[in-house]
């Protein structure tokens, strides 16, 4: 049996963060990028979910204030313009009323000589106030009169300090609850492979189920337990002096079907050596796949407790 080395090239990378217009369009129905926020504040848990206190519901809802010294045109544009100002933050928030069972972001407002300072509150769904902010100071006259630019530059600026406190927020949550990934293994699941030649859509997945389970990860055969799912899809091009360019890429996504992550492998190959058996190919391409595949999952835990 010949040895086998595979991949000559093997490497991941994390999504990139979509565009806060393309952000804002996902938001309904589930995200598919990467973002900087931890769970529970993005995605979409199921309506079972979004009523319990843990995990909070994944989005979060400004409403107009009523008590931010703003008359109800302004404070309507004060919430949208925090709400997408937030959204530059991959936090998941839409201005609109209160939605029962839901996290809410309220503004307030205070007025110090010549200047106001806003202040925010942070409701979870039990009615409990999980955290408070106070925002930067702006000229009164400013707010007073519903300035756009002024009202746009104070959401902006408070925007980045809300983030950090609902990220320590979304922490503190998850270290307390024992089914957070902080408190156990990762539970994967293996979907299926597209686009092999031979019988690579079925060995490539079998060997990486024998690979990929360790103790910092569990395997599941039910997609609906998975925290993360595992897809493969493979691209034949031609090589040079009769060999085959075999491209292998492993997509990572989370429970919200969110592109989390992807290994790629490139090699070489005579086409005999996959068609029609991949045999030790699959063996080898599993085993240095599974090893990309536990470092982006490692990752993706890690930024949800950061």
């Amino acid at each position: 049996m010949k040895q086998l080395i595979f991949p000559r090239a093997c490497f991941w990378r994390a999504a990139a963060p979509p565009s806060p217009r393309a952000f804002m369009l996902l938001l309904p129905l589930a995200l598919a990028a990467c973002g900087t926020l931890p769970e529970p504040f993005y995605g979409n848990p199921g309506l079972e979910a979004a009523r319990l206190a843990i995990p909070p519901a994944p989005v979060l809802m400004v409403p107009t204030p009523t008590a931010a010294l703003l008359d109800d045109k302004s404070a309507a544009l004060y919430a949208q313009d925090l709400a997408a100002a937030l959204v530059n933050y991959d936090i998941p928030s839409i201005a609109g009323a209160p939605m029962k069972g839901g996290w809410l972001l309220t503004t307030s407002a205070k007025l110090t000589g010549n200047t106001v300072t806003p202040a925010y509150a942070i409701t979870g769904p039990d009615g409990k106030t999980y955290g408070t902010q106070t925002g930067a100071p702006v000229p009164a006259a400013a707010w007073a009169n519903g300035d756009a630019t002024a009202l746009a530059g104070a959401a902006g600026t408070d925007a980045k300090p809300l983030s950090q406190t609902l990220a320590a927020i979304n922490a503190r949550i998850q270290g307390s609850n024992p089914k957070s990934l902080e408190n156990r293994p990762p539970r994967i699941y293996i979907g299926p492979v597209t686009g092999a030649p031979g019988d690579g859509n079925h060995s490539l997945p079998l060997n990486l189920a024998r690979d990929l389970p360790g103790p910092d990860d569990l395997l599941v055969t039910n997609a609906a337990q998975a925290d993360f799912t595992v897809t493969g899809n493979i691209l034949v091009s031609p090589g040079q002096n009769g060999q085959i360019m075999v491209e292998l890429d492993w997509t990572v996504q989370d429970a919200n079907h969110r592109k989390i992550g992807q290994v790629t492998q490139l090699h070489p190959l005579a086409p005999s050596d996959i068609e029609p058996y991949w045999g030790d190919v699959a063996a080898a391409a599993a085993t240095e796949a599974a090893t990309g595949i536990q470092q982006v999952v490692a990752n993706a835990v890690l930024k949800k407790g950061s």
